[in-house]
């Protein structure tokens, strides 16, 4: 029996998801899609999860598309040129969806972007709330050096995350740049030893698991419609987000902590 295309880690309330295709350097397959969105699904209905990293195994994060996989898209255009162009965008749109999964996750997440980053395999580390980075791993969106528009959200994630003038230039020429160049624009949050990525991504995930997770929900949904929102709008959803955590028993707690002088101990109610 193979291994499995994505393995699964639960450390109390933190889950490590790791890309499980070493040998191709994580390529991003439909079979893996598949496996990692079945994940990412159960684990969403999982009220007691409070952080999930995502990494790769080996040297890589992700080496992006499966290669295979877009030839055959390119012979199946060029066999039929118009005829085919529906079925293949909407076959495009379901694979993208099956990696961006991971925006779907209640709670916060986490890139721990070990080796290269390429790509769609970027693309799904952009999809995280946060991002730390081998300082000398290769990252880069190369669709256009393949003859391809940018897919999997990357012109919508990036020119949110680092400005439109460094997203045109890196979306433009494809260039490949190093993890510590990504910090630098803030692609990343840091850049950091190959060999502390992922010790850093769990350092910071028990971090955050140590907050009050029923707020660090709500801080996501509301960071995720922040930036189409008035500050009206904004000012709204959060006094209603708050109105909700007030009924919980984790702001009692946190309040007698504070008090206290202690460190919380929050239960996710």
């Amino acid at each position: 029996m193979s291994d499995p295309l994505v393995l699964l880690e639960r450390d109390g309330d933190v889950v490590t998801l790791t890309f499980n295709d070493p040998e191709r350097r994580n390529a991003m397959t439909e079979a893996m899609g598949r496996a990692f969105s079945t994940q990412v699904a159960e684990l969403a209905d999982d009220d007691s999860l409070r952080v999930v990293i995502l990494t790769g195994a080996g040297r890589a994060f992700s080496a992006g598309g499966d290669l295979n996989m877009i030839q055959a898209r390119a012979d199946e255009a060029a066999a039929a040129p118009g005829v085919a162009r529906d079925a293949i965008r909407d076959r495009m749109r379901a694979f993208y969806k099956l990696f961006l999964a991971v925006r779907d996750l209640p709670c916060p997440t986490i890139a721990a972007i070990n080796g290269a980053a390429i790509g769609a395999g970027l693309c799904v580390a952009l999809g995280c709330d946060v991002r730390l980075a081998n300082a000398e791993a290769k990252l880069g969106l190369n669709f256009t050096a393949l003859g391809l528009e940018p897919g999997m959200g990357a012109t919508w994630t990036l020119p949110r995350l680092v400005g439109p003038a460094h997203a045109a230039e890196l979306l433009y020429s494809s260039r490949l740049f190093l993890g510590e160049e990504a910090a630098g624009i803030g692609l990343v949050n840091r850049a950091l030893p190959a060999e502390q990525v992922l010790p850093e991504a769990r350092q910071m995930g028990a971090a955050f698991a140590r907050a009050a997770p029923l707020a660090n929900r709500a801080v996501k949904r509301s960071l995720a419609r922040s930036l189409d929102s008035s500050l009206e709008d904004q000012l709204f959803f959060e006094a209603q987000e708050q109105a909700i955590c007030f009924e919980s028993q984790d702001v009692h707690e946190g309040l007698a902590a504070a008090r206290q002088r202690r460190p919380p101990k929050f239960q996710g109610r």
